[in-house]
Order: C-alpha cells, then sequence, then structure tokens
C-alpha cells in the first residue's frame, strides 16, 4: 500500500491507498518552468514596465497634476514575500510616477477586493510590506473597493452583449488607472489578471451576476476550465467597455507566477495587447500534460483555512466551491465515473464573521423544493439587498452576500461532473449529506464503497496530497495541447445549459 498524508482540518489525515496510486505535487511531478532569479526581479519589472505592449510608457502617461489610481490584488492572491510582484511592481511604478512629476497626493492606491472582503490593515501592510504601507496609509491614500458605496460608483450602461457595468468612481476620474496583477490559474476564465482583474475586483455584484451564474458557470465551455470560455470573453468586453467608457486604456502589469509565487516572466502595457502574450507563457507552467490514461478517482484533502478564509474548508458551501475548483481544473484527465474523496473536518464550523449569510442559505437549501444548488440561483438579488449582510459587507470585513450565491452556482459543478463525492472524517457529517455527499470515516473505506457501487476493483486512482497548499495547475491528458477548449469559442448572445 502507499501511504499519504492529505490536509485535514489544522493538520492532516493519513491515508493507504493501492500501490499504482498516481500522485501529483504541483512544482515538484513536475518541475515550473524557470523563475526569475530573486537578485533580477526589479530589474526585470522595471524594463518591463517601460516598454509596455501595446500603449505608451508611464512616463508619458502621467505629469504634473495627473490623478494616478493604482489597483492591487487583495490577500487572497500573489504571495507576501519580499520580491512578491506587487510590491516589486509597485514600487517601481511609484518611482516612474514621481519620475514624471505626480505628486504623491494626488496617487490612491486601492485593493481590488471585490466582493471579498474588505482586507484589514494588517492584510495590506502584508501585501505591499511596511514601507510601501506606511508611505500611504496614515495620509488615507489606501482603500478597499466597496461595492456598495454609491457615492464612488459610476455606471456606464451595458456592454454589447448586455451585461452592465458598474465600476470604481476613482479608478474611472483618475488621468491614469494601473494594475497591478497575476497571470497565475484560475479556475474562473483560465488566469487572473488582465481584464480579470478590472471586471471582478473594482465593480459591482450586479456586473460580477453577469458571469458567475449558472447561465455562464453551467455551459460546456466552463468544464474543463479553459482561456476560450464565455467567462473569459465577458472580462475582456467589461474591461474594454470600461476603457472606451473611460477615455482611457488599463497601465497593466501581470508576473506570471509559479508554484510559490515567483515570477516567471513579467508583462506590461495594454491588456488586450498583453494578455495574450502572458497567456502563452503562462500555459507552459498551467495547463501541465501528465495523465496517460483516465483517473476514475480523485483523492484530496481539505484543511480549514485556506483561500478565502478561516471555514473555507468546512463550511459545507464553501467546501462544495472547493470540490468543484478540483473537477474544473482536471476535468480533461478524469473519466466519466469519476469519484472524488476529500477529507474535511466538516465540524459545522460556518466563520460567520466572514460569511454571515451562508448559514441561512445552507437551511433554505435544505427545504422547500429546492433539490440542486442551482435552485437556490433566483434569491441573488433578495439577499443582496439585505441591509444587515450589506453592513457587514461595508464595515465588517464580511465577504458580499452576493458571493455566496457565485460559490452556490460553482459548487454544483462537483454534483454535475462525478458519479459520487464522499467526505471523510467530518465531525458533523449531517451538514457533509446535506450537501448531496457520501460520508464514511476514513479514506479506505470510501474507497471500498467507490469500487463497489462506481468505479470496480481496479479504478484509476489520482492523489492531490497538497491541493490547496499550492498555486494549483490544470492536468491534462500528455497528448493534449495546452488550453484545448472543451467547445468552440461562443460568439454568440444565447445563455447554453442552465
Amino acid at each position: 500500500m502507499k501511504k499519504l498524508a492529505f490536509e485535514y482540518g489544522h493538520g492532516l489525515m493519513e491515508a493507504n491507498l493501492p500501490e499504482d496510486t498516481d500522485v501529483f505535487i504541483p512544482g515538484e511531478t513536475i518541475p515550473d518552468p524557470p523563475h526569475i532569479p530573486g537578485d533580477e526581479v526589479y530589474d526585470r519589472t522595471l524594463q518591463s514596465i517601460r516598454h509596455p505592449i501595446g500603449m505608451d510608457p508611464l512616463s508619458k502617461l502621467a505629469r504634473k497634476g495627473s490623478k494616478v489610481t493604482i489597483i492591487f490584488p487583495d490577500r487572497v492572491k500573489g504571495g507576501e514575500h519580499e520580491t512578491a510582484h506587487r510590491k516589486v511592481a509597485m514600487r517601481i511604478v511609484l518611482d516612474e510616477l514621481y519620475g514624471a512629476g505626480v505628486q504623491k497626493e494626488d496617487i490612491l492606491l486601492i485593493c481590488s477586493n471585490g466582493l471579498h472582503s474588505k482586507n484589514t490593515e494588517k492584510e495590506i501592510r502584508g501585501i505591499l510590506g511596511d514601507k510601501l504601507f506606511y508611505e500611504f496609509w496614515n495620509s488615507n491614500q489606501i482603500l478597499n473597493h466597496d461595492s456598495e458605496d454609491y457615492d464612488h460608483l459610476v455606471d456606464l450602461g451595458t456592454t454589447g452583449r448586455g451585461d452592465p457595468v458598474i465600476m470604481n468612481k476613482y479608478v474611472y476620474d483618475s488621468d491614469v488607472a494601473i494594475l497591478i496583477g497575476h497571470t497565475q490559474g484560475n479556475p474562473y476564465g483560465g488566469y487572473s489578471g488582465g481584464y480579470k482583474h478590472c471586471a471582478t475586483g473594482i465593480t459591482h455584484w450586479r456586473s460580477i451576476a453577469s458571469h458567475h451564474v449558472p447561465k455562464v458557470m453551467h455551459r460546456p465551455d466552463f468544464v474543463p476550465v479553459s482561456n476560450q470560455s464565455l467567462m473569459r470573453t465577458k472580462f475582456d468586453e467589461i474591461g474594454e467597455h470600461m476603457e472606451q467608457q473611460m477615455g482611457k486604456k488599463f497601465f497593466c502589469c501581470d508576473a506570471v507566477l509559479d508554484t510559490k509565487s515567483r515570477q516567471i516572466e513579467i508583462f506590461s502595457g495594454h491588456a488586450k495587447a498583453m494578455q495574450p502574450r502572458a497567456f502563452a507563457v503562462a500555459n507552459k507552467r498551467t495547463y501541465v500534460p501528465f495523465a496517460e490514461k483516465k483517473y476514475d478517482v480523485l483523492v484530496f484533502g481539505m484543511p480549514q483555512f485556506f483561500h478565502y478564509g478561516d471555514g473555507m474548508g468546512t463550511n459545507p458551501i464553501m467546501l462544495m466551491q472547493a470540490l468543484s475548483a478540483q473537477i474544473i481544473r482536471h476535468k480533461r484527465i478524469l473519466s466519466d465515473r469519476c469519484v472524488i474523496i476529500c477529507s474535511s473536518s466538516c465540524n459545522g464550523f460556518f466563520n460567520e464573521d466572514l460569511w454571515p449569510y451562508l448559514r441561512e442559505l445552507y437551511d433554505m437549501f435544505q427545504q422547500g423544493r429546492r433539490n440542486v444548488l442551482t435552485d437556490m440561483n433566483q434569491y441573488g438579488e433578495y439577499f443582496s439587498a439585505r441591509e444587515e449582510y450589506i453592513q457587514k459587507y461595508r464595515f465588517a470585513h464580511a465577504f458580499h452576500p452576493f458571493h455566496g450565491f457565485s460559490m452556490m452556482s460553482c459548487g454544483h459543478l462537483a454534483e454535475k461532473n462525478t458519479a459520487a463525492i464522499y467526505l471523510v472524517g467530518a465531525e458533523q457529517p449531517g451538514f457533509a449529506r446535506g450537501m448531496g455527499l457520501k460520508t464514511r470515516a476514513t479514506f479506505e473505506e470510501a474507497l471500498e464503497d467507490a469500487k463497489r457501487k462506481f468505479v470496480g476493483e481496479q479504478p484509476n486512482i489520482l492523489a492531490l496530497p497538497r491541493a490547496f497548499k499550492t498555486a494549483a495547475v490544470h492536468l491534462t491528458m500528455q497528448d493534449e495541447a495546452p488550453d484545448a477548449p472543451a467547445m468552440p469559442h461562443q460568439h454568440e448572445h444565447g445563455h447554453g445549459c442552465g
């Protein structure tokens, strides 16, 4: 037998799996492409920023009197080490602006948290580093985006497809708008960064409700993940619509990151011109040609604290999204009868400070002819107008209530694309069963049950022992081209399958 340890609660859970179980660990099983050495990161970033793709450099875009906004991703993405992209790029951008005559008091730093919880003072200090943080914090020049602050939002109408575009007014009013982001694998549209950064990070829940919903996420071009999906197209259309209405282009500086959030390459300039180049480099790290066969069983574990915050791996709705993210990433290598076996302490901890509405959503899901998670989507507007939840988003570091509906839209994809899902080690297994999951005490018990009922005695098993401790990849078959779309790119305005 092969003994492996999987993430579980605040520790690990061991499993004895068949000897022929395959194991994949990002960055180790197949190494990442070479990253830029730490002592070269500054110079390479500087060269990228001074030679942007598809637009003028900052030295020509900005001048004395220019109002500048610099938009950076929240704590969910990007790393906090000394040479992390946000820290290095932000310092260089500021020096370039100062060199062009821009006054410090005319610069505003905006955390693009979108519908995520507003980052705390401590979290923003970790993202920017002490020197940058204190340069702007005490003068009130660092803000979290607020999707409900209507005095500082502007309605830009709709895209040609009819998607509403409501954006941050500080960004709209500025003379120069700079997006510092990351081209890193993301189950929503292939990659973070580029136009996804502005389309999700500085908009309104109604804009996000045009793409983080079943009619987009349950199309065949969304699973497996692809840079060619309708969701990605909508990101681009919303970003381009912002630029058209603002009368200026976003100046982007995105780093292609490896498993440890180190820079592989840096691309700066106009998103429409630089995104394809960044994707081409990122594909080599992110779409990994690994599998020689289709897998019938996917085994991984879920910690209590990861990605969106403490309770991500125990809150029953959030853990469904995490399960689905693995399916979205790895569907290309999974058989039609695939079974998930995942450890989670599932101990009843909803973390109502972060997600004050999710216990209510969970209880609603248990009754009233709501048979699948997508039946809940109709209540998105109702919850997004609930004043107590809006106030907690704005002033108490909670997620916006519509974020829960985007999680449920994604969460149903695990059920939709598997024969069964086993949650092992649940301390309060009723919560898992309430989401339609099978529960067992151990990995071994779950595997034996899956053999009897779904996958037979000799299943192909893939173990992902660090699924949520590393920057994930999108696994493909060995003979599959990177980012091969599941279906032709869709330009029509149809909604696809629900």
